[in-house]
């Protein structure tokens, strides 16, 4: 098939001292990296990924003209693969995407076949987006905690930074499944939209105390959903019921973690890696489940559907905290 001229935002090299100059461009398909597959992109997440790569930050793109985009969905235009149809209607999320390649701001994409994943049945191309990468990795969480142990039963499950795009989405998918769900936000504005997702508390982070979290605290949490790090994330585990189990994927709060063995050691504590990066059959089986039992029920509230030309200065305000839920492009 020919592939007309299509509209992208690429991302070009920065003159030193200076961030990547991001413009739309008429690219060709043989402007794009290689692939098997093409995609008629119909919309891409913005991810806070993307906003540190179009401000040249945490050197997340090191080769350019670079798309940028970590998720989006489409059909597939052109496949030179058996394992991938014409016609079919995919999400492509991860391994490079947006990063290593290009990604989702564009018309078009072009991916290796493997890459490619069928959209699960039930999602359209617009929930599946909105979910995208922020989606996978609140199933992935709730997918992991499960199967160490974690129950409805069992207690509360505290989601720190709630009005990011994993915690909105982790909000309405662990109140969907039946948990009691205290949402931690430091925006004040925030409360009324997460009650709306379904948190039973709205919490503010407390101050730190000058000497640090405490090795253990009064025990509250039979779970934790942790986008935040640092010492959010130490104060959490240090008030974690016995055999509690935390979901760690974030790193906005630092990268340190100061904390001690205390909770593992005395009280069982579970420290569960989020990796979004999986292998395809684990991705396959947990958005079996996020468009099944997992599957949020307000989506609609959690989304910000933008057209092409707000893309730069929606991924500012990303940067800036200034945003919320999740905000995907509408190419379609």
């Amino acid at each position: 098939m020919s592939i007309p001229p299509f509209l992208a935002y690429r991302l070009h090299a920065p003159a030193s001292g200076t961030r990547p100059a991001g413009r739309f461009e008429t690219l060709g398909i043989d402007d794009l990296s290689p692939g098997e597959v093409v995609i008629r992109v119909a919309y891409a997440g913005l991810n806070y990924k993307d906003a540190l790569a179009a401000a040249g930050e945490g050197r997340i793109i090191r080769a350019y003209p670079r798309i940028g985009g970590i998720d989006l969905t489409g059909r597939v235009v052109a496949s030179g693969s058996d394992a991938v149809a014409t016609g079919q209607e995919v999400i492509v999320h991860g391994f490079g995407i947006g990063v290593d390649c290009d990604g989702g701001y564009a018309e078009y994409a072009r991916v290796p076949a493997d890459w490619v994943m069928p959209l699960p049945p039930g999602l359209g191309l617009r929930d599946a987006c909105v979910l995208g990468a922020a989606g996978y990795t609140a199933g992935l969480a709730l997918h992991w905690m499960e199967h160490s142990g974690l129950a409805p039963a069992q207690g509360e499950v505290l989601v720190t930074g709630a009005t990011g795009g994993v915690g909105s989405i982790a909000v309405d998918m662990f109140s969907q499944c039946g948990y009691r769900v205290c949402a931690m936000s430091g925006k004040p504005d925030a409360v009324e939209y997460l009650r709306g997702l379904g948190a039973a508390e709205v919490l503010a982070p407390a101050p730190a105390p000058a000497s640090g979290a405490k090795p253990l605290d009064s025990a509250r949490w039979a779970g934790v959903v942790d986008s935040v790090g640092g010492e959010v994330l130490a104060r959490a585990l240090s008030a974690l019921k016995p055999e509690g189990i935390a979901a760690a994927f974030g790193n906005a709060g630092g990268m340190q973690l100061p904390t001690t063995v205390l909770p593992f050691i005395l009280r069982g504590v579970k420290l569960l890696g989020i990796n979004a990066n999986s292998p395809m059959p684990l991705r396959r089986q947990v958005w079996g489940k996020i468009a099944t039992r997992y599957r949020p029920a307000r989506l609609d509230a959690i989304a910000h559907v933008i057209e092409p030309a707000a893309l730069p200065q929606s991924l500012d305000a990303m940067l800036r905290r200034a945003s919320r839920g999740r905000t995907v492009v509408d190419f379609s």
